[in-house]
């Protein structure tokens, strides 16, 4: 297939047949082409641009540095996996725990950074030695632990900082995003988190004509009189032109804060290249470390420029399935857009003004939602809580991690939330499974195998691969 830029034309170019799906290397009409790569950056709309917002990064950097992750990704897989990149909201928490730290952009971009080298080199690790090499460190108890307690831990960023800035307008949204998750259909519900943007900025904007400036708080920081939505940045910004760029500083206290969100990208690397194989029905294990080692090279060239890391999209799969066109050219077209709206500031602005009560609402959902993917990695992956081998170790971390329990080692460095919280789960499931009685060891499922399928036709995810030979060795 070569580097994957060349297509054939998939029947008439207009539709696929019945039962046919539009594979990787075929494409339709070039206009539908266009349009599905269109389809698929508003998709990604509300996390990926939600997420920079709330890193505290340019938002028109970020969406120009998604096409350029974007095309590295599918250069580097050759055309085989159908993907397009956004901004992980699990690096939200680790920006939100570095900047109370004191921490500014530059330190949040250059710690992410080091995340990027790390699962660079984890995807090299795979290509290598395959995923055992992974699940050996990370089984899907450790991986779900911590992907729980990285979503869990920004439960006080929404409840200190967005909420308390318009209550009102933050349950109405919170209600309307979570009506609009549930209710909706197909492509309407992939752009759920868009949808509720859009309620947010109506109910923001009407407030301000019927009752005019808020009385609240602004970022966790005094109350004063200010409009809900203010878009004066708007009108001043221009058109056309370049974002911010700013060069990543490194400390290693924002370091370790941040190498433990490579877990959780592994994971979602890994839950990806499973659901895309499972659709296409071209199996794509081989591509597990070649599409983790992009990912990591994609997310260290936008950082090293100032912009937010990037990692693979579910959105992506929601509208691939409802689709049923796998094409790599819809997602260079998609990289094409994104490379567009990065150059227009304009744009950014209108991005960068969501009302902190419209954020409030939609952290509500997404947080939660980030860490009970961590559930779901267990329910797939068939941990039995009901091992204290499995119990001890994972409680123990969730609580240091979502209570922000800390750890003084010298005077001026400490360990705490997130980063000692991974440490106690992942150190402390290994030296228990090495003094732990015979009874309470069990063979886990693989990574790549048990943390994460795409299960449109199955009720119960747990019936996966590893579900039921988890169950059959129960003690």
């Amino acid at each position: 297939m070569g580097l994957g830029l060349r297509w054939t034309l998939h029947g008439d170019g207009r539709t696929p047949a019945p039962g046919a799906v539009v594979r990787p290397d075929e494409r339709l009409s070039w206009p539908r082409t266009a349009g599905l790569g269109a389809q698929h950056v508003v998709a990604m709309f509300g996390a990926s641009f939600v997420a920079p917002v709330l890193m505290g990064l340019d938002p028109n950097l970020a969406i120009m540095m998604s096409g350029v992750a974007t095309a590295i990704f599918l250069l580097a897989t050759r055309g085989r996996v159908p993907s397009y990149l956004g901004c992980s909201l699990s690096f939200v928490g680790v920006a939100a725990a570095i900047r109370a730290s004191g921490g500014d952009s530059a330190v949040v971009t250059g710690s992410v950074f080091v995340v990027g080298v790390a699962l660079f080199l984890a995807g090299l690790a795979v290509r290598r030695f395959g995923a055992r090499v992974i699940h050996a460190a990370m089984p899907p108890v450790v991986t779900g632990a911590v992907v729980m307690l990285i979503g869990f831990n920004l439960a006080p960023v929404t409840a200190s900082t967005y909420w308390p800035q318009d209550q009102w307008t933050a349950l109405l949204t919170m209600l309307f995003t979570g009506a609009a998750v549930v209710c909706l259909r197909g492509f309407w519900s992939r752009i759920a988190i868009f949808l509720g943007l859009l309620f947010g900025y109506g109910i923001s904007w009407i407030s301000d004509l019927l009752f005019g400036k808020i009385h609240s708080t602004v970022g966790g920081e005094a109350a004063v009189d200010h409009w809900r939505l203010d878009l004066s940045g708007v009108g001043t910004a221009d058109w056309i032109g370049l974002p911010s760029f700013h060069a990543p500083q490194f400390e290693w206290s924002a370091i370790l804060i941040a190498l433990p969100v490579v877990i959780a990208l592994i994971a979602e690397n890994a839950g990806h290249i499973k659901a895309v194989g499972e659709m296409t029905g071209d199996p794509l294990d081989d591509e597990l470390g070649t599409a983790i080692a992009a990912d990591g090279a994609a997310s260290m060239l936008s950082t090293a420029v100032g912009g937010p890391p990037n990692t693979t999209y579910s959105e992506n799969i929601g509208v691939m399935a409802a689709t049923r066109v796998y094409s790599t050219a819809a997602y260079w077209a998609a990289a094409g857009f994104a490379l567009l709206f990065g150059l227009c500031p304009k744009f950014g602005a209108v991005v960068a003004a969501i009302p902190g009560g419209v954020l409030g609402g939609i952290t509500v959902i997404l947080y939660g939602m980030i860490g009970l993917l961590g559930a779901q990695i267990w329910i797939n992956g068939g941990v039995d809580l009901r091992n204290p081998l499995n119990l001890v170790p994972a409680a123990a971390g969730i609580i240091i991690g979502i209570g922000g329990v800390k750890l003084q080692l010298t005077d001026s460095f400490e360990l705490g939330g997130i980063a000692l919280g991974t440490i106690v789960v992942i150190t402390g499931y290994h030296a228990l499974r090495y003094f732990a009685p015979a009874h309470l060891k069990r063979q886990e499922p693989l990574l790549d195998a048990g943390t994460s399928a795409y299960d449109s036709d199955r009720g119960d995810a747990g019936e996966g691969a590893g579900g039921g030979a988890a169950r059959d060795d129960r003690p």
